[in-house]
């Protein structure tokens, strides 16, 4: 008995359109991405498990894709461990690779093991898959692209200026406003997290912080409490900072963290940042001190990038400042920030509000019907010249009656056809029809490559 073919769950296939409207997406990206200075790299859909594991805390290494060893590698299974049930460690000792979770720390290792081929400060973009072992849901896949952006090298501010600036002029170019663009910091909320009697704990604290947009303010403090954080502090941070501006609810916050003057105080940094942005003209910036990013290798600033309201999806990018993340490779003080666009996410915020351009779908410019052989082979080398010139031509590839072949056109979505039929084949000429309007018009072989459709 034959099985239905399927993909696995959380992977996806891809028709035609889809494909039209994510390579939209992508040559948005690339094109501001090269405008800001980034240069294109690519890394290896898998990388050496003990590379991953550890860099995104207890939850993200729950969800990193682990290959089974082959061959040789299967006798070095450590089942000591499976007669004892510790099934994690036996899993462990059967892989020794896995997929990428993101692009972030695979960029790391590339940097250390390219360090002497590379000029810094180094500025990157990439596109490529990421896997994670999550449970699909909507917006939420296994397999999904990421688009990202990281500056390595420095530890200067003018870095997050541009990243912000870049973000609203890909949203800008994609015509979709009503973004919003939440910034933090994270040791602001080491501070609070301080304040709350985190002590050690910090990382369990912004784990639990990181999800408030999942299951709401009283369920977080209900979490934090729980886990014997002081959540007074949060009421009176919140009372605080109620109904006021950006610029002051960071004046207000600096007064209760106590923060300091240096050069390194992040209450600065973030009004630097807040104090200098220009006009943006497609996404909204916030400062959200409730904003924690679960990753573990964030040190500084740190960014979200929501949706227009009407549409729920989850966040569409994110990013931060990451001060050490190389550190762990062997390469000391090496600054870098970046930021990550989810293009399936994107892709189905741009799909539910009707945002791609209707001439996205236009992919070939004429199709050229077939009556006969003889008819197609004299055309032949006026297809080459059009094609030559640019144009995308398909050609029918049997003879076949004309409405079934206007009939792929359509739904193709071509927009002319190109005509030869037993009169115009005696005349030397082919009829050019207007799929969109019907008009049609006689064109000489002769000049054919010169007519203007435009």
């Amino acid at each position: 008995m034959s099985t239905k073919p399927n993909t696995p769950k959380g992977m996806r296939d891809f028709l035609p359109q889809e494909v039209m409207r994510r390579n939209h997406i992508m040559g948005v990206m690339k094109t501001q991405f090269e405008r800001y200075g980034f240069l294109p790299i690519e890394t290896p859909a898998m990388e050496r498990r003990e590379l991953l594991l550890g860099k995104y805390g207890d939850e993200g290494d729950r969800l990193v894709f682990k290959l089974l060893n082959s061959g040789e590698k299967v006798k070095k299974a450590d089942l000591d461990a499976l007669d004892k049930g510790e099934l994690s460690r036996f899993g462990n000792s059967l892989s020794d690779k896995a997929l990428r979770y993101d692009l972030t720390v695979p960029f790391a290792r590339f940097v250390v093991q390219h360090q002497n081929e590379l000029s810094f400060p180094f500025k990157r973009y990439q596109i490529q898959p990421v896997w994670r072992a999550d449970r699909p849901q909507h917006g939420r896949f296994q397999e999904f692209t990421q688009c990202d952006a990281d500056a390595i090298g420095s530890d200067s501010l003018l870095l997050e200026l541009e990243f912000i600036q870049m973000i609203d002029a890909i949203f800008g170019d994609l015509q979709l406003s009503g973004c919003t663009l939440r910034i933090n910091h994270r040791k602001v909320l080491e501070a609070i997290a301080q304040l709350a009697g985190a002590g050690a704990e910090t990382t369990r604290f912004f784990t639990t912080l990181d999800k408030l947009d999942k299951v709401g303010w009283e369920e977080v403090k209900r979490l934090l409490l729980e886990a014997d954080f002081d959540t007074d502090i949060l009421d009176k941070i919140n009372a605080a900072l109620e109904g006021k501006s950006n610029i002051d609810q960071l004046d207000v916050l600096g007064q209760l963290l106590g923060t300091s003057d240096s050069d390194h105080d992040p209450i600065q940094d973030l009004s630097f940042l807040f104090s200098n942005l220009e006009q943006l003209n497609s996404t909204t910036v916030v400062f959200d001190w409730t904003l924690a990013r679960g990753l573990d290798y964030y040190t500084g600033t740190i960014f979200e990038i929501s949706a227009p309201e009407q549409v729920t999806v989850g966040s569409i990018g994110a990013g931060g400042r990451y001060d050490d993340l190389t550190g762990v490779f062997g390469m000391k003080d090496m600054s870098g920030i970046g930021i990550s666009f989810g293009l399936d996410r994107i892709d189905l915020v741009l799909s539910e509000l009707d945002l791609f351009p209707p001439t996205l779908y236009t992919s070939i410019d004429v199709m050229v019907v077939n009556f006969s052989m003889d008819m197609i082979t004299s055309l032949i080398p006026y297809i080459n010249e059009l094609r030559k010139q640019g144009k995308r031509v398909f050609v029918y590839p049997s003879a076949a009656k004309l409405k079934k072949q206007l009939g792929l056109a359509n739904q193709l979505q071509i927009p002319y056809a190109l005509i030869m039929g037993e009169e115009e084949w005696k005349d030397q000429s082919c009829t050019l029809k207007d799929l969109n309007t019907g008009e049609q018009s006689l064109i000489p072989l002769a000049r054919l490559t010169q007519h203007n459709w435009d």
